[in-house]
């Protein structure tokens, strides 16, 4: 791996990291389109990469955070959880056989479904 690369993950890494931390979102939100734009990554790949790289390290420590400040609710992590794990693994099963520009398509639509949504709760 090149110093130029290793920089741009490094980059990537922290801005994905400290939005995760603000928003509660990093990895499809920045990480995702980054890999896929800077990085040259499939679709597929940068995907699973994120999803490697937030299993553990960011969710522990921005948990910890929120969990010293009271803001996590502890009864509705335990369902969550539960409910995660089983999506995490059928959609993740789905994606790995969905062709890439399908994949793009779906990641797309559920951004731009998002923002708009935000977008619009923020005009209340």
């Amino acid at each position: 791996m090149k110093l130029e690369q290793i920089l741009i993950l490094i980059f990537v890494g922290i801005l994905a990291g400290f939005i995760g931390g603000i928003a509660g979102v990093g990895g499809g939100l920045v990480m995702v389109p980054m890999l896929v734009m800077v990085m040259g990554m499939p679709q597929h790949q940068a995907q699973g990469t994120s999803i490697g790289v937030l299993v553990l390290p960011v969710a522990i420590m921005a948990a910890m955070n929120y969990s010293k400040a009271g803001y996590i609710n502890w009864k509705y992590v335990v369902f969550l959880a539960a409910a995660v794990l089983l999506g995490g693994y059928f959609g993740s099963k789905l994606a790995v056989n969905l062709d890439g520009k399908m994949l793009k398509r779906v990641f797309g639509t559920v951004m731009i479904i998002g923002a708009i949504k935000m977008f619009w709760d923020s005009m209340k």
